[in-house]
């Protein structure tokens, strides 16, 4: 559309309309959001939160960290995950009061939302974001995004699915096969009564070796699900970082394919989606400059990375704190390939972080 020069649907009125709602550089805290316009040129690390408010007047937890590494040639991605239960320093903030202290990460955000009174979700993104520099050592991001889950299954429903391989069985904790929210049990009328609440009938997924079509209320459910069921899978939030960071890969290969970007209603509603449920901030570029720098990027070889982690208990009462890596030098190098735009180079020596069916 920026190419065309205006032929399609009024070409610079048509990105006006899309990212005046959705762009807010505000987020970006570090020299990116103050340089001004420039133009997007790997190197480039974008941060991607999801988050799952369940009222505007309600503290945003981040439940999904996702970190995008561009190389220099921009010819693929590096996606890995900062676990939501990661326990660390959270960072210090004035503005909303919050003082350094240990916790877990996905506090970090909803801590810092909380400002006079009221909900301020680009402080809470800041200290987040401060928060996940001081753990790894990146110092800015090019690129952020806040993706609301809630309203995000409107973006899958206007790509019309998403195609993935599903790589173990798994059981919904929260949907029917038909898609409709399970009934609650009536000794459980609240979530914090018992770890499993919900009865009857369970969305099933079945474990593939190609990529199956799901539905947008498919998608989003697998993606969801990180509990261990009686009899059936065992699962961990690494497992779901791991199908958050597949599901990504596989939208954006949905998104970059012939049949949406030559189809003007099809990415008209797309884009009608995205301003219900993204907020996006790219150093003065708008989201369609930045898809089209990035449309020579192989999705296919994108590569999703898992960095090895585990419960960390508190001495002497064995309390649990939250995760930490368990080899943290293997880590420290990881951050330190993706500063140094190495990462390349980094996984031909620990091809282990890769995963198999990112």
């Amino acid at each position: 559309m920026v190419i065309s020069g205006g032929t399609l649907v009024g070409g610079q009125a048509l990105i006006s309309k899309y990212t005046g709602g959705i762009t807010n550089d505000a987020l970006l805290e570090t020299g990116a959001a103050n340089a001004g316009k420039k133009d997007i040129k790997g190197p480039l690390t974008i941060l991607l939160v999801g988050i799952d408010p369940r009222k505007p007047t309600t503290p945003p937890l981040s439940d999904s960290i996702l970190i995008a590494h561009i190389p220099k040639d921009m010819s693929t991605a590096y996606l890995f995950s900062i676990p939501r239960d990661s326990y660390v320093e959270i960072a210090a903030d004035e503005k909303s009061g919050v003082r350094a202290h240990h916790n877990k990460i996905n506090a970090a955000m909803a801590l810092g939302s909380q400002v006079n009174g009221k909900i301020d979700v680009v402080n809470g993104f800041k200290v987040l974001s401060k928060t996940i520099t001081n753990y790894t050592g990146i110092k800015e991001f090019d690129a952020a995004a806040i993706i609301n889950f809630g309203g995000f299954k409107n973006i899958v429903e206007a790509l019309g699915g998403v195609s993935m391989v599903i790589d173990m069985d798994v059981k919904s904790e929260h949907l029917t096969p038909e898609g409709k929210q399970r009934p609650r049990l009536a000794r459980c009328p609240v979530r914090s009564d018992c770890p499993h609440p919900y009865t009857g009938p369970q969305a099933y997924y079945k474990k593939s070796s190609k990529p199956v079509r799901l539905e947008p209320w498919q998608a989003l459910d697998y993606v969801r699900q990180r509990y261990e069921f009686k009899g059936g899978p065992k699962m961990t939030d690494y497992d779901r970082q791991r199908h958050q960071q597949q599901f990504i890969k596989a939208m954006a290969k949905e998104a970059m394919s012939a049949d949406v970007i030559t189809n003007v209603p099809k990415m008209t509603k797309i884009l009608d989606a995205a301003g219900e449920s993204l907020t996006f901030a790219g150093g003065g570029n708008s989201p369609i400059e930045w898809a089209v720098a990035l449309k020579g990027l192989n999705v296919d070889d994108m590569a999703t990375i898992k960095i090895p982690g585990g419960g960390k208990f508190e001495p002497g009462t064995n309390k649990y704190l939250g995760e930490q890596f368990t080899d943290p030098a293997l880590a420290d190098g990881f951050f330190e390939a993706v500063k140094k735009d190495q990462v390349a180079e980094f996984l031909l020596t620990n091809p282990t972080l890769v995963n198999k069916n990112g």
